[in-house]
């Protein structure tokens, strides 16, 4: 059995306090819990509370990041095993086509931003370049695919056995398709999510609010269900929740998509600490 858990779900900024108590304040954070496996989807806030209760048993992390923008790296310079000389940590993420992973995470662990740098840590980690990409991490099936976002992002499929977990934490399927959603094959993303047991997905705006945010990289939760309705996913869970929004108001749009859309398979929105079996 696969576990995923959340560990932060929040888009763009943390947004800590007693209105957003229920879903979370942490930027984008998700585990993937697997026999002794520690996998780890994207660096943002939520990873330094994670990184509180990792045992001195594991030895070995693996960290996927689907990019760089500063909400899904924030947290890596305040995650503890990264200080631990015992523990091999291994990043994997998108290069751009002038200029590696490695000198992008160094510009990161580096003053102003962070006051240690990459190669001050006690154990410097393993550095992996993926794109559209296939491979192993022990028994899990990863596979990777640029999708629509600025700047070089990754969607991210996972498969054990027979189910699947997809990851597109950041993704604007209406941007980039021809005639979204009517044409799924030209659709960003939909190869990569297609038949998904469980995809979490970005769902930042209301369907009013995308369409004065049209190329900022994100969408709507209406957009986010009718992409989850053309992949045929088994189980949607909106990601990456605007940071202006309270509980109250994540609950009141999300019915709201819900009434108008009427998505005929299940659809949550994700909350911080929420664990999905799989």
């Amino acid at each position: 059995m696969m576990k995923i858990k959340v560990w932060g779900c929040r888009g763009s900024l943390p947004s800590p306090g007693p209105e957003n108590i229920v879903y979370g304040g942490n930027t984008s954070c998700v585990q993937i819990l697997k026999d002794d496996l520690c996998i780890i989807l994207d660096g943002g806030s939520g990873i330094q509370r994670l990184g509180k209760v990792i045992g001195p048993e594991v030895k070995e992390i693996h960290i996927l990041l689907t990019h760089l923008h500063i909400d899904h790296t924030m947290g890596l310079g305040f995650f503890q095993p990264l200080y631990n000389p015992n523990v091999k940590v291994h990043f994997w993420g998108p290069a751009t086509s002038v200029e590696p992973l490695l000198h992008r995470l160094r510009r990161y662990f580096s003053p102003p931003l962070f006051p240690v740098r990459l190669n001050e840590l006690p154990n410097h980690p393993e550095i992996h370049e993926v794109g559209d990409s296939e491979f192993e991490i022990h028994s899990l099936r990863f596979k990777t695919n640029y999708i629509c976002h600025a700047g070089p992002t990754l969607g991210i499929r996972v498969t054990d056995g027979e189910k699947t977990f997809v990851y597109m934490p950041d993704h604007e399927p209406a941007l980039a398709s021809v005639d979204f959603p009517h044409k799924p094959h030209w659709t960003s993303g939909f190869d990569l999510a297609q038949g998904a047991d469980l995809l979490f997905h970005d769902g930042e705006y209301t369907a009013t609010e995308y369409q004065s945010k049209i190329g900022w990289g994100h969408s709507s939760l209406n957009d986010a269900m009718a992409f989850g309705r053309i992949c045929g996913v088994k189980k949607l869970a909106i990601f990456h929740h605007d940071p202006l929004n309270s509980d109250k108001r994540l609950e009141q749009i999300f019915q709201d998509a819900m009434e108008e859309m009427q998505p005929e398979y299940k659809v949550t929105l994700c909350k911080e600490g929420d664990i999905y079996e799989l």
